[in-house]
């Protein structure tokens, strides 16, 4: 089935929950029909649906793994079945595995290459070619790019990667009036962030920003509707970090 509106189209990948969760409800209630993507929850993808239903939005979950390039065509392929285009796409999902790089195991470094470099990749290759004149795509870096923390060495150099390719990105559309820009987080109130993290060190990292909280995926879906919608067309192949002033 064809669901038709005047309203744009976002593809938001991994929006089953946090940060993704909060930038596709932010963009539905900004007027743009959602593409919730996930990998294994399910569930949660469909509560985000049916909470951006509820408020009287368009959206559609998704299953794809990213990192596998005929399943993020098909993401692709989908999202413009059901709606008919794609016009903006945000690259949330990722993953955070830490470990000092003297003890990263190979799989822990594979799977986030996979999803957090090769995951971006496979859907700017993809919104290179399909994305509709005037699109807007936005990559989610981390301000840890910046802070150079201990044991988040090969999660920040697959961030330092995506930065890379954004800015490069933004040049090769040229002509087509897309932008490319990223949004490197701080520290973020969400499970991906403090899953396994003891409550002193939570404490500690709350108060290394001058406004001595932690971020709220709200902040950053807010940042990203920004740079999605009109208001955003003047910039341009940067990274906005997103961190109360950590970094």
């Amino acid at each position: 089935m064809s669901i038709q509106s005047a309203s744009k189209v976002a593809v938001v990948t991994g929006s089953s929950r946090g940060i993704g969760a909060a930038i596709a409800t932010s963009l539905a209630t900004t007027g743009f029909r959602v593409v919730v993507n996930y990998i294994n929850n399910e569930i949660e993808a469909n509560h985000v649906v049916s909470k951006i239903e509820r408020k009287g939005g368009q959206a559609v979950a998704i299953r794809a793994n990213v990192s596998v390039t005929a399943e993020a065509s098909a993401l692709f392929d989908q999202a413009a079945a059901l709606f008919g285009g794609v016009d903006i796409l945000i690259n949330n999902a990722g993953i955070m595995q830490l470990s000092p790089i003297a003890d990263m195991d190979d799989s822990s470094f594979d799977k986030q290459i996979a999803i957090n470099l090769k995951g971006t990749f496979n859907t700017l290759r993809l919104a290179a070619n399909r994305l509709r004149e005037g699109g807007r795509i936005v990559n989610l870096s981390s301000s840890v790019v910046g802070l150079k923390l201990e044991t988040y060495g090969v999660y920040a150099a697959t961030k330092s990667a995506v930065e890379s390719l954004t800015a490069i990105l933004s040049k090769e559309l040229r002509g087509r009036k897309i932008t490319v820009n990223a949004v490197a987080p701080g520290p973020t109130a969400t499970d991906l962030f403090l899953e396994g993290k003891p409550s002193h060190i939570i404490e500690k990292l709350s108060k290394m920003p001058p406004l001595e909280r932690l971020g709220d995926p709200d902040d950053i879906a807010k940042t990203v509707s920004f740079l999605a919608s009109s208001d955003g067309e003047w910039i341009n192949g940067q990274v906005l970090r997103v961190n109360g002033g950590i970094v």
